[in-house]
């Protein structure tokens, strides 16, 4: 089966996100005065082959812990649906 995946990455709770901060400094300049708890991500998408999302879950936490993401400050969100 094809499986459409969406790695959503962020930092973990407590990690500093200076991106995240100097965007939301800059939104007001901007004219958006009312946007706060600004964070900043990264958003992978791939299709894949597995016999079945199970599987292909699996393989995707297991590419999320060894490439993906930086498991000691980075989660990994993961949405799979089939092609």
């Amino acid at each position: 089966m094809r499986f459409d995946v969406l790695v959503e990455v962020s930092l973990r709770p407590g990690i500093a996100d200076p991106q995240g901060s100097t965007i939301e400094r800059a939104l007001p300049s901007l004219g958006f005065d009312r946007i706060e708890a600004v964070h900043v991500g990264k958003a992978i998408r791939f299709i894949m082959e597995a016999p079945d999302e199970h599987s292909a879950r699996g393989t995707v936490e297991e590419l999320c812990k060894r490439f993906l993401t930086n498991p000691v400050i980075e989660d990994a969100s993961i949405t799979i649906t089939a092609s």
